[in-house]
Order: structure tokens, then sequence, then C-alpha cells
């Protein structure tokens, strides 16, 4: 079956892409999917990797249907400090 996978955050530039449609067997879950891409990005990212399907968080046991939509969302941090954002420096 097919199943779009998107990227967000640094994986966009990992994959130099946004998203992908990918085959995986019919019956597998987001777990075994986290296995698909274990070889393509650092197993760090994936201790604190979120995993959404069709937009809303799922875990390892959730299966995936033809068509699903699975986001890959890195964690994020940060953003400009306060003075920065009022313009100042």
């Amino acid at each position: 079956m097919r199943v779009r996978v998107l990227y967000f955050g640094v994986l966009k530039e990992l994959f130099a892409c946004p998203s992908e449609d990918i085959e995986v067997e019919n019956g597998c879950s987001v777990g075994e999917l986290r296995k698909v891409f274990h070889g393509r990005m650092p197993e760090r990212a994936w201790k604190s990797m979120a995993i959404a399907v069709n937009q809303e968080y799922a875990g390892d046991e959730v299966l995936l249907h033809d068509g699903d939509e699975i986001a890959l969302l890195p964690p994020v941090s940060g953003g400009a400090p306060s003075h920065a954002r009022r313009g100042r420096r």
C-alpha cells in the first residue's frame, strides 16, 4: 500500500524534500514504519520524534491504511530572543 510521508523541520533538509510517497506492507503499523526510517536518519533523532497519522498524533501500535498521510515531527526549540522580535539588538 502507498502512504504519503511529510517531513518537518530539519527533516526537510535531511531528505531534501518536504514529502514523499512510499510503499509499505499491508497492515504496517507506525512502529514498523519507524523501522523503515531508522536506517535513513540518526538514531538520536528518534528519541523525541513525534508521528502523526492523518493529522492526529499516533503511537507505534496504530495501523496504517492505503492513502494515509504520516507526518514526522522532530522536536523544535528556541525562537528569537525577545529583543530580536521587537527589532532591537
